[in-house]
């Protein structure tokens, strides 16, 4: 940089260090708001649409937590049939498998609902499920053969059918 001032100098280094900056901040931010996305998945990539579950037993807990709400169901009887495969058709002609769980078995079940504001605009509030309410939840298998599903509805011993925000007819 020979003819400039040392002034000039100066203001030029100042100027490169100040963009070298901006753009690691920028880079930074890109990350930070990227990396929430990485633990979301499609439908398809956690549960099997074809492999329809039908639980019935009492709520031990309801986790209100982003990216999805959880319920966990002490089941009672599960019951289990195959349906189209097909994402937004959730009808079978097969007739339910159901089976009565034994007092030795492993009977904690859980679902994933939608985010806690996608219920919310829903109808539920926190206090829509009761711990020890007994309730019925339709909805998908998990592929990995986990005791965990994908929630469609939940039907309360009242008779009350909840949405339970589904990404099965929204995410291939």
């Amino acid at each position: 940089m020979t003819g400039y001032s040392s002034a000039n100098r100066s203001r030029f280094r100042l100027g490169v260090r100040m963009k070298a900056g901006a753009i690691a901040c920028a880079t930074a931010g890109m990350l930070a708001a990227a990396w929430p996305l990485s633990a979301h998945h499609s439908f398809s990539a956690e549960f099997d649409a074809a492999r329809q579950l039908k639980v019935t037993g009492e709520v031990s807990s309801v986790e209100w937590m982003n990216p999805h709400a959880w319920i966990h169901v002490s089941a009672q009887e599960v019951c289990e049939r195959r349906g189209s495969g097909n994402l937004r058709d959730n009808s079978s002609e097969e007739e339910w498998a159901c089976r009565t769980i034994a007092a030795d078995e492993e009977a904690e079940w859980g679902f994933e609902l939608a985010s806690p504001n996608g219920l919310m605009r829903q109808g539920w509030t926190r206090n829509s499920l009761s711990l020890g309410e007994v309730v019925t939840i339709e909805g998908s298998r998990a592929r990995d053969d986990s005791l965990n599903g994908n929630a469609r509805t939940v039907l309360t011993a009242e008779g009350e059918r909840l949405f339970a925000g589904s990404s099965q007819g929204t995410t291939p």
